[in-house]
């Protein structure tokens, strides 16, 4: 009898009956893969057929003692974690190839081991002698981490059943190969599969477990997004390969803060923390240019300052280019669609090139303000003051709507030695004294403030 076979997208995990060059689901291209389905097991009777055991409730009100944490003494690494590690917790670490995200892990699984948990580094993509080397390199050639090479996963929950550690790294989940899944390594069925016992297994244990998983051309994680549910925390390593900043950013946490950011740097000797990014990115930042704003954000429960940088230039193409690197592209066409319904400041016939400094990725709408203030600089070719910092939420009627947290954003100002701030009207702060704002009602005044005033349409 001729095995029945299954066909599923590897982008997102949607099944399909036959083959197909596009997924119907995600849309994306040359991602159905072929996959034999699981072997039937014994029949099972439905579920109303037998009692089962029943549950015992609580209320709301019931008090829990707030999980144990354990510090690892990267304080980056801890602040992104929520506090330290939870006992039987699963974390998904994803990132670029070469990023630093084996790097990352090898130095956590030493620090741990100091601090007096019993750490595991179970390595699916490099021999032995590979992790070794590396940890030779950066210093931890005597750190007590128990080390192996492996990709059986039977073999390695086997091992984690008579080891008993405290936390295991697998480094990484697409490497994974569960023999009672009739599957190739890294396809859909066998990430799940893996995902899932080792998730269960770190549930019913208590250890920790982390896992390293790859990410796709549009930088998610590869694989079902369900592994996403599954697991605790969802942590992503991002950065570029052109600057030495790393950014470890959780997008989910079960036990702490989502969106906290970590930033590393990194060195000849491996990742160093950053206790203060705002410093770092700004630390290139002398004499004031056209083009150029301070942004002062917040990820997390961090403020951060960063440097929005553009480039306004006569195109000359038919069709101008707009580009843009660590902001959403389709809020820079919004953003330049207001200048010149609102504000009569064309930008047909420029290209326009947006920049984020230091490698960071900006997603809040606070940052609207500080883009138009910066495409606005380049294309007059008049900066603002260096000493001044600039949020606000720009809606489409060109009205500058308040933003949360704007305490925090202008003491972390403050402290880097700005003096002034351009926010929106209506903006809160505390009674304390602070950087001088300038509050504006709409895009329109900022024009006229700075730039020279221009007729709306």
């Amino acid at each position: 009898m001729a095995r029945s076979l299954s066909f599923s997208c590897t982008a997102c995990g949607a099944g399909h009956g036959k083959w197909s060059g596009r997924c119907d689901a995600c849309g994306a291209w040359n991602t159905i893969t072929e996959e034999a389905p699981l072997s039937p097991g014994p029949a099972k009777t439905a579920l109303g057929a037998r009692r089962g055991v029943r549950i015992p409730l609580g209320d709301l009100a019931t008090e829990e003692a707030p999980p144990p944490r354990t510090r690892s003494g990267i304080d980056e690494l801890d602040r992104v974690l929520g506090g330290g590690l939870v006992p039987a917790s699963a974390i998904l670490v994803g990132g670029d190839p070469g990023i630093g995200k084996s790097t990352l892990l090898l130095q956590a699984a030493a620090s741990f081991a100091q601090a007096g948990l019993k750490a595991i580094y179970v390595s699916g993509e490099e021999a032995s002698a590979q992790v070794r080397m590396r940890a030779r390199r950066l210093g931890l050639g005597k750190a007590p981490v128990r080390l192996a090479a492996e990709t059986n996963l039977r073999n390695i929950l086997t091992t984690l059943e008579e080891e008993r550690p405290d936390i295991a790294i697998i480094d990484s989940i697409q490497t994974m190969w569960a023999d009672n899944v009739d599957s190739a390594p890294g396809s859909v069925a066998q990430v799940r599969a893996a995902a899932h016992e080792l998730t269960t297994f770190a549930k019913r244990r208590g250890l920790s477990v982390v896992l390293v998983g790859h990410v796709t051309k549009e930088g998610q994680i590869a694989g079902p997004r369900v592994i996403e549910h599954m697991v605790d925390t969802v942590l992503y390593f991002e950065g570029e390969r052109g600057h030495q900043f790393r950014i470890l950013r959780a997008v989910k946490n079960r036990f702490g803060p989502a969106d906290e950011i970590g930033v590393f740097e990194m060195t000849g000797k491996g990742l160093a923390q950053v206790h203060n990014p705002s410093a770092l990115f700004l630390s290139e930042r002398d004499t004031p240019a056209p083009g150029s704003v301070v942004f002062a954000g917040i990820e997390g429960t961090r403020p951060v300052l960063c440097e929005f940088q553009a480039l306004v230039a006569p195109s000359p193409h038919a069709q101008a280019r707009r580009s843009v690197v660590g902001w959403d592209g389709g809020r820079l066409a919004m953003i330049l669609a207001v200048l010149e319904a609102r504000c009569a400041v064309p930008f047909a016939g420029f290209d326009v090139y947006l920049n984020v400094a230091g490698g960071m990725k900006i997603s809040e709408p606070a940052a609207d303000l500080a883009v138009a203030a910066a495409l606005l600089s380049a294309r007059e070719s008049s900066a603002l003051p260096s000493d001044a910092v600039v949020f606000g939420e720009i809606s489409l009627s060109g009205a500058l709507r308040p933003v949360s947290q704007a305490e925090s954003r202008l003491k972390e100002a403050q402290k880097l030695g700005f003096s002034r701030a351009i926010v929106p009207a209506g903006t809160r702060t505390g009674a304390q004294a602070g950087p001088e704002l300038n509050a504006i009602p709409d895009l329109a005044g900022v024009v006229g403030r700075f730039f020279g005033a221009r007729k709306p349409r």
